[in-house]
């Protein structure tokens, strides 16, 4: 499979995973669905345990309910996501860039959440859900903005 075959799917990925996560906690807060419903949503549950703690005071709730993954991997997802949906209109220049400054994004993407870590080892208290989210959305977004150049129909990479 070449690199622009598999845009598609690296540009969907995740975005619907984002869908998934959200989806599986309204399914979960739901006293009564469907078998197979109830099967998809414990298959995201169980994914989301493959990559994140999923500890209950680091994960946002809603409906009584806790989400599939930690408030940092739902910014990490969401970001991914957001960024997904502004890569499929970007042009050659804007991902050529991108790519170029491939490292210094990233740098500038992972500074919120390394200062986050960083504030969370030093001091003992873990900063709020949602700032731990707002530090992985840049993140998310980055790498996926990076992922998307790189995969561009119109080469951007040059190896060298």
């Amino acid at each position: 499979m070449t690199r622009t075959a598999i845009r598609p799917i690296l540009v969907a990925a995740p975005i619907l995973w984002t869908a998934a996560v959200f989806g599986a906690l309204v399914v979960a807060s739901q006293t009564s669905v469907g078998v197979a419903l109830y099967a998809l949503s414990v298959v995201v549950y169980e994914a989301g345990s493959l990559v994140c703690h999923q500890l209950s005071n680091r994960s946002f709730h809603a409906w009584g309910t806790q989400m599939p993954v930690c408030a940092r991997c739902t910014g990490l997802y969401v970001g991914a996501a957001a960024a997904a949906l502004t890569a499929t209109r970007m042009d050659y220049a804007a991902q050529r860039q991108v790519w170029d400054r491939a490292r210094e994004l990233l740098l500038i993407g992972a500074t919120p959440t390394a200062l986050t870590l960083a504030y969370e080892w030093l001091s003992g208290v873990t900063p709020g859900n949602w700032i731990r989210a707002a530090a992985g959305f840049p993140l998310g977004a980055i790498v996926m903005l990076i992922v998307a150049a790189a995969t561009a129909s119109e080469s951007v990479v040059e190896i060298h």
